[in-house]
């Protein structure tokens, strides 16, 4: 990680601040992921009661120090009746990111999977930015250190989720929202093929569609039920069934792996070592494991970026008719403003960046016509300070660490291709490294079936009061 990020200067309650934050108690939901809760709940040795009255407590306890909550959400009206059998996950307490409404998010609400959220949870402004910080809502914390950012833009899901609140959380991912607050809070962020999952109402209308709903958890096999669950209510057309994936796979798999960013950006040394790790543990498992480079070319990153750009104007310029009359564009954000700003100033290169990003969605990614898995870093480094992403630094200056915090993860979201970000590697510091798994359209079985093994044979701490973090 750069100088100009680690010599920023802690705030004035780093005191009075905890380093980590694990909320995991002795009460309804114990040390339990949704897998075994679930088992729990089947066997009545728990009520859905009492795991919501758990979460809510552990929710308001973990919050005074990551700030992950917007507010709470009450419970269903039938929160102990008996368990539907088109709701697997019902009476499981949940969280939902603000940018979703229950209505408008099938995949979580009682007439499908029947989780229970308790709480909204906090995103940057529009979901621009890949650190959760914003002038409403303050910094949400990383509880694997305070003083870090949870990543973005789902980082308020993921920093309650690896605090020990709820097993399961919910996530979206339009450049990376799912994975990049995994890697950094030391979860399993799993973003699925283009059309596997019900999506929010509107998103058809983008010029190119990049956007997929998706969960943290900690555990490989919870994200696998998920998984298992969603596919077979409601099937994704032409697509291949997932299955429920609950062992490692037996096949030799053709592995790739890449530690080099885009356009020459530079890689952390300690994310390049857990990529590079990740590979060998590969091979040890008896795959075939090849170094390659990056999976596009240097210009993704400018046509990625002019759409993102486009995005931003949309939600500036458009606020209103989204929104509603008392949105005001004058108070939005130095990121969102300044991104307008440069689509405004600057229209001429758009039409040949959606033309380019229409062909690679229609023809996904070309490597996987040689390779099973593309093995990659999720962010250029670990958790950035708080306030280095934050909602008052200079546009030029946050853009300059967006573009080299998280340029790796746009690739899957205009492909469509699956990737999951599983916490194989750890800094000096003990802040856990995310590394990325992606497969060809379709294939989440594969990858589901490799993080399987890759758990097991390197297991990692599930809350940070498991780690021996350094002193």
């Amino acid at each position: 990680m750069s100088s100009e990020l680690d010599l920023r200067a802690p705030d004035a309650t780093t005191e009075a601040r905890p380093r980590t934050v694990d909320v995991t108690a002795d009460d309804a939901i114990g040390a339990s992921d949704a897998t075994e809760l679930l088992a729990r709940v089947a066997r009545r040795e728990v009520s859905a009661a009492e795991l919501r009255e758990a979460a809510e407590a552990r929710a308001w306890a973990a919050d005074e120090h990551v700030n992950g909550v917007v507010r709470c959400i009450a419970p269903g009206p039938h929160l102990d009746a008996p368990m539907p059998a088109d709701a697997p996950f019902a009476g499981l307490p949940t969280l939902l990111k603000d940018n979703e409404t229950l209505a408008g998010y099938p995949a979580l609400s009682g007439s499908c999977l029947g989780l229970d959220p308790i709480a909204a949870t906090t995103l940057p402004e529009f979901g621009i930015t890949a650190s959760t910080e914003s002038s409403r809502h303050g910094a949400t914390r990383n509880p694997w250190d305070t003083e870090r950012s949870a990543g973005g833009s789902s980082g308020g899901s993921a920093a309650l989720v690896a605090a020990g609140v709820v097993p399961i959380g919910h996530a979206n991912d339009g450049g990376g929202s799912t994975r990049i607050p995994a890697a950094v809070c030391g979860l399993v962020g799993l973003k699925p093929t283009r059309g596997r999952l019900p999506d929010a109402l509107g998103v058809e209308r983008l010029p190119v569609q990049i956007t997929a709903q998706g969960v943290l958890t900690r555990t490989v096999r919870d994200t696998a039920l998920y998984y298992a669950h969603a596919d077979r209510l409601s099937p994704a057309p032409g697509l291949p069934a997932i299955g429920h994936v609950t062992a490692p796979g037996t096949r030799r798999l053709r592995v790739a792996f890449c530690v080099t960013g885009s356009r020459g950006l530079g890689i952390d040394v300690e994310t390049v070592d857990a990529v590079r790790d990740a590979a060998r543990l590969c091979e040890a498992l008896g795959h075939d494991v090849v170094e390659v480079g990056p999976p596009v070319d240097d210009r993704f990153a400018t046509d990625f970026l002019r759409f993102w750009e486009l995005l931003a104007f949309l939600l500036h310029r458009g606020g209103r008719t989204i929104y509603g009359r008392d949105f005001d564009p004058s108070r939005v954000e130095v990121v969102t403003r300044g991104l307008s700003d440069r689509m405004r100033r600057h229209p001429e290169g758009l039409p040949g960046a959606l033309r380019r990003l229409r062909a690679m969605a229609r023809t996904h990614e070309p490597l996987f016509a040689d390779h099973d898995v593309l093995i990659s870093p999720v962010t250029g480094h670990p958790a950035p300070p708080i306030g280095a992403l934050g909602p008052d630094v200079a546009f030029r200056t946050h853009l300059v660490r967006l573009i080299r915090f998280c340029s790796m993860t746009p690739v899957q979201n205009v492909s469509g291709s699956p990737a999951i970000s599983l916490p194989l590697g750890r800094t000096a510091q003990g802040l856990p490294i995310g590394v990325q798994l992606a497969a060809r359209f379709g294939h989440e079985r594969t990858l589901l079936e490799l993080a399987l093994a890759l758990e097991e044979a390197a297991p990692w701490p599930l809350t940070p009061g498991q780690a021996a973090l350094p002193t």
